[in-house]
């Protein structure tokens, strides 16, 4: 997770975040070489008193300005393109969950299982045990077993939310009446946290998101005990 004065992104817990960490790196590279040229070229134009002739009316170099941005910005949309089909491909997913956005928490059910579903309320500051993070905990986590395909469904009952986890790179829309779908895997076994990303009323900041990645043995127990206490 996240942690104070910290500059980059969070470290990546999906293939998906990754490749977003990769063209995040790609991009800002591009961006430190044109300032640096738009730098050198005001300073070279401020510090010095002569005059090229043939800069001034050349069409050599409008050419050349006309196509090293075009050239820079293939360079950009290409890779930028590819990931954004790579987010939406969602291929046999081994697990389905459906989150349900309130005011102001958050609902699951795992459809692949019969009355399996729970609300997962903020835990208040007063409530938190040693080593919890205030406004991050809730009472119940997302279980999902890692290194497996999962689908979210997102919808919302009232208002306006945005179901979001950067660690694996997810962040999808809550609307009333629509159900978009978003999918992730998670590479290891951890636990991720993420907050309502959509302004959905006065308690928006207090409904956050805990998706806790084990492995699939351990998620099949623990939905087993799940099942039992319903």
């Amino acid at each position: 997770m996240a942690h104070p004065s910290q500059l980059g992104f969070q470290d990546a817990a999906s293939p998906v975040m990754e490749e977003l960490l990769h063209f995040h790196d790609h991009a800002l590279m591009i961006v430190f070489l044109i300032s640096t040229l738009v730098l050198y070229i005001i300073v070279a134009m401020v510090s010095t008193s002569l005059t090229n002739k043939y800069i001034l009316d050349s069409q050599e170099i409008e050419i050349i300005w006309t196509i090293l941005p075009a050239v820079v910005l293939v360079l950009i949309a290409l890779p930028s393109l590819r990931i954004l089909y790579l987010m939406d491909e969602i291929n046999d997913p081994h697990l389905t969950i459906k989150a349900l956005g309130h005011q102001w928490y958050w609902s699951y059910e795992y459809t692949d299982y019969e009355e399996l579903g729970f609300d997962s309320y903020m835990i208040p500051t007063q409530d938190l045990t040693p080593g919890q993070f205030r406004l991050l905990e809730t009472d119940h986590r997302m279980v999902v077993p890692s290194e497996s395909p999962v689908r979210v469904l997102v919808t919302a009952e009232d208002v306006l939310h945005s179901w979001a986890v950067p660690a694996l790179g997810v962040k999808m829309d809550a609307v009333p009446g629509r159900l978009n779908q978003t999918a992730f895997i998670a590479s290891r076994p951890g636990v991720f946290y993420g907050q309502c990303s959509e302004i959905c009323g006065a308690n928006h900041s207090f409904m956050p998101i805990v998706v806790e990645a084990v492995p699939l043995e351990h998620f099949e127990n623990w939905s087993s005990s799940m099942l039992e206490d319903v």
